[in-house]
Order: structure tokens, then sequence, then C-alpha cells
């Protein structure tokens, strides 16, 4: 696989003008095709982008997170782009990491990659690491699969996979809703470790507001969750693995989760 010409990065922004310029830096050390989807942004988020020489799709007001992402998402796909590397554009995300996302691809098969942070919380907020582990034991349950880390954002997207399933979540439950996706359509899903890296300012998600908003979508999962493989016939297609570290106990793994790469 040739990452460089199949791959594009996907960077969702809403105000970040002090970070999106080395962010787009760390990126460009290992893809040349960077897609920043400046949400609404009242600084000068998009201008920095632009001066950087990398395609902007601008919000005129913010719409969403996970609005953000599917714009980013379809016209990286309608480009003819095969993958996408997903990272939010505060710095929170190491883009030196990303090669590790593209070993696991290529070694298993995974359709969807995500960054796992679970082993080594030590700079991650209590009360983040609170709610991360008790929203990714929740969504374990309903899909049957070792869900490590349900809440990062870091992530490798295969686009034809994610082009048959129809998200529609607008903010941070996205993240969520996209494992709810492939699980259910049964692709494979893997976690790579990745660092833990908080900045000194606040975050962008109401820990009110988004919190009922992730509750009111989990709330719509439960009726339908026949339509989730049990964990039965979801270990049907699994591989010999080992549990990663931090996965919620009592969950079956779908694939290798823990790969160490360079």
């Amino acid at each position: 696989m040739d990452w460089t010409t199949q791959c594009v990065a996907v960077i969702p922004c809403f105000n970040e003008a002090r970070h999106i310029a080395d962010v787009i830096g760390g990126v460009r050390a290992h893809l040349p095709n960077i897609i920043v989807v400046d949400d609404g942004s009242t600084d000068a988020t998009a201008e920095i982008a632009n001066r950087a020489c990398v395609e902007v799709l601008q919000h005129t007001r913010n719409l969403g997170k996970g609005t953000a992402l599917r714009a980013g998402f379809d016209h990286a796909h309608q480009r003819g782009f095969k993958w996408v590397i997903m990272l939010d554009g505060d710095g929170q995300h190491s883009a030196e990491e990303i090669p590790r996302f593209f070993k696991l691809a290529d070694t298993t098969g995974g359709s969807l990659i995500v960054g796992n942070r679970m082993g080594d919380t030590i700079a991650m907020p209590w009360l983040r690491r609170f709610v991360n582990r008790w929203m990714s034991r929740r969504l374990s349950k309903l899909t049957g699969i070792a869900l490590a880390d349900s809440q990062c954002g870091f992530r490798l997207v295969n686009l034809d996979a994610y082009s048959r399933m129809a998200l529609t979540t607008q903010r941070f439950e996205i993240e969520s809703e996209m494992l709810v996706a492939f699980a259910a359509a049964r692709y494979r899903i893997g976690f790579v470790p990745v660092r833990t890296i908080y900045k000194a300012e606040a975050s962008k998600i109401h820990p009110l507001l988004d919190t009922w908003r992730w509750f009111s979508w989990w709330l719509e999962q439960l009726p339908g969750s026949a339509a989730i493989l049990p964990a039965s016939s979801v270990g049907a297609r699994t591989e010999t693995c080992r549990q990663d570290a931090g996965a919620p106990r009592g969950a079956t793994p779908l694939m290798a989760d823990v790969v160490s790469t360079n």
C-alpha cells in the first residue's frame, strides 16, 4: 500500500489558530495530502491553513465535529482517496504516530484503526479517564468487541467501508457512532497505542451538553441493539489475540488489538 497516495489527513478545526500550523507541519512529514475542515471558526484558523497550502473546507457557522468529519470524509472519497487519517487540530494527537496506524492496517487488514490512550493515562484528567472507561464498557457490551478507547479521535478509516454507512451524528458522538457502525457491519477494528497529550487550553467538549447528547444517542441504540452483532457471532470471525491494555473486561476482542510500531 502506498499510503502517501491512497490516504489523506482530515483535520476538523474550531478556533485552532494557535495550533493548526504545527499540526499541519507534523502531518506533512508523513502525508502530502491534507484537508482542514474549518467548522465556523472566528479566528484565523482557515487563513493559516490556506497559507500552509492545504485544502480547506469552510463552514460559515459551527456545525459540530461530527458534521465536519463527515464533510471531510465525503470530500476525500469524492477525490478518490481510499483512506483517511483523522486527527484533531489542537495538537492532542502526535503526527509522529501516524505510521503505527498504517502498519496495523497493513498487517491485520483492519478497516478502522483507533488510537488507544488507555495504556498511559497519567496525563489524562481523571474525569475524562473515568468517562472514557465508562463509555467504552457500555459500547463494548453493546458490540461484543473489546473497545479499549472508544473516545479517541485519532483514527485511520477505510473510505470504502465508511461510504456504505449512514453516519448522522453532528458532534462528539461521532466517535461512538463510528465504532458501533463498523462493528455492526462486521469490519475489523484495531487499536494501536498512542500518547496521551492534553494542552493547557480548556476542552471544547461541553461537560453537560455533550454528555446529554451522548446519552441521547446512546438511548437510541438500545431498542435497536438486535442489529448489533452479539459477541458470539462476532467471535466467529475473530483471530487469536491478547487483550489490549485498558480494554474492558468481559468483551470479546475482534482482532489483534496491540501492535508495537516504530
